[in-house]
């Protein structure tokens, strides 16, 4: 049978698969990388690693197969971006969503009319995440190194450029950048003057199933595929959860948690948020996805375990304690705003907090908070969800925290809703070969795509929606402070 490769460039890790036509995922492969964070507000990588990590999973996936794959697709993390020379060159570290340099921009920007207009023609809610700000910060505080940028581009857009020498994105990813207009399907004319470019210095954007051509025959080489192999452009992670969780029927929520964490539906035509809540991207033309994405997931997770748990202690190993502890951490909540928050309050101020801490609670109380905060946040955004584009009335999730069926049930008693996981987990890679599947007419069998149903129980309804609302109450009785931190 024929098989097509997934690649999924997320925050933390490179994930490669390779699905055959049964729909049955027959190899996999994973590397991680790190963010740097040289001075606060900074969240960076290097491209050149990232590169070489997609590069070592897509040869290690067509090793396994040992026979080229019907075509390669990709998925990727949105709102990176860097600048890159006249000659090709990297002239500054990939700046990444976390990064939040940006934040004094978008404060000058969010609430004018300009910024509700841009808003509106791009879909991209005015935040330190989005490439837009960042470029603006670049323009005036760096205004030498700004100038010498040839091109500004994102991680996929570099990796291209290696394997095709050209710059080439996708409706998907530019609609996540605060540059693209979503109603137009161009470059938007709005954001560009903001930032002082012009198209000539953004990638070429493409519908997210065209297929680019050119390999370079080293390139083709190094990933030990023929220099004819179809490459489909892709789309961004996000959107391909969607597609990857076969949830673009109205009411139908996908939601994944991995370094940040997300909700989304699919709505047929492009539309905004009256009240600024939701972001709405590309997936295709005629197929959008609205929702929202919080900043603080597993990168939190990873926090606590580096600075607060015992040395050498697994993730696994905290959330089973953090399991055992009784539901609602016994009055503790948090605002998990270690980073700032996105949606649905984009405030780059934010601060991360525990609140109702007394003399019993131990470390695993602090945690259990965690994840509930954590919980609260994409209940907070699947709200806005309902108010905007249509009830909620199903939601898959995916990401590697489904690997912990506790926590899907945590969820699943927050929102006092079924969680729908697929066997599957990597629901963005599997996005991207569905995506490349229907282009090249390859018929790959979902229903080979079990799912098991996580159900709430309705004994938590009532705690769970005090700690809610509380957790509202806090976070706005807290916003007017935050800055002054």
């Amino acid at each position: 049978m024929a098989y097509i490769i997934g690649v999924d460039i997320g925050t933390s890790s490179v994930k490669v698969i390779a699905v055959k036509e049964d729909g049955s995922v027959k190899a996999h492969c994973q590397q991680e990388y790190t963010i740097h964070q040289p001075q606060a507000g900074y969240s960076e990588q290097d491209p050149a690693f990232i590169l070489t990590a997609v590069k070592n999973g897509i040869r290690s996936v067509a090793t396994i197969m040992r026979e080229p794959p019907a075509a390669v697709s990709f998925s990727s993390a949105m709102h990176s971006v860097m600048m890159m020379s006249a000659q090709g060159e990297a002239l500054t570290p990939l700046v990444i969503w976390a990064d939040n340099r940006s934040e004094a921009i978008a404060d000058r920007l969010r609430g004018t009319a300009q910024g509700a207009r841009i808003y509106q023609q791009t879909g991209t809610p005015i935040h330190a995440m989005s490439p837009l700000c960042k470029i603006i910060w670049w323009k005036e505080n760096e205004p030498a190194l700004y100038k010498q940028a040839a091109c500004f581009v994102g991680i996929k857009e570099y990796i291209f450029y290696h394997f095709f020498g050209k710059y080439v994105t996708d409706y998907s990813i530019a609609s996540a950048t605060g540059l693209f207009n979503i109603h137009e399907l161009r470059w938007n004319a709005d954001s560009l003057a903001l930032a002082g470019i012009t198209e000539d210095q953004l990638p070429a954007a493409v519908s997210s199933d065209s297929i680019i051509t050119g390999l370079n025959q080293l390139i083709a080489a190094e990933l030990d595929i023929p220099a004819d192999t179809k490459f489909v452009a892709g789309a961004s992670d996000g959107c391909l959860a969607q597609l990857g969780s076969n949830a673009l029927d109205a009411g139908h929520a996908s939601l994944t948690i991995g370094t940040s964490g997300a909700v989304r539906m699919t709505i047929p035509a492009a539309m905004t948020d009256e009240h600024n809540r939701l972001f709405t991207y590309v997936l295709t033309p005629g197929h959008f996805v609205i929702g929202g994405a919080i900043n603080n997931g597993g990168v939190l997770l990873q926090w606590y375990l580096d600075k607060f748990l015992k040395a050498g202690m697994s993730i696994d190993a905290g959330l089973q304690q953090a399991f055992a502890t009784p539901a609602g951490a016994e009055g503790v909540i948090c605002l998990p705003y270690l980073h700032g928050e996105r949606a649905p309050v984009w405030d780059g101020h934010a601060k991360g907090a525990f609140i109702g801490v007394q003399p019993q609670h131990t470390q695993w109380h602090f945690m259990r908070a965690i994840l509930e905060g954590m919980a609260y946040g994409l209940l907070s955004i699947t709200k806005a969800l309902g108010e905007t584009a249509g009830e909620v009335r199903k939601i898959s999730v995916s990401g590697g925290f489904t690997a912990s069926r506790e926590w899907v049930q945590l969820l699943a008693d927050v929102f006092q809703q079924p969680m729908y996981m697929a066997k599957e987990s990597d629901a963005s890679a599997l996005g991207a070969v569905l995506l490349a599947a229907d282009k090249i007419q390859l018929d790959i069998a979902l229903a080979a795509q079990e799912e098991m149903m996580v159900t709430p129980d309705p004994a938590k309804a009532a705690l769970y929606q005090k700690a809610y609302e509380l957790y509202i109450k806090l976070y706005e009785a807290l916003k007017p402070v935050f800055p002054i931190m």
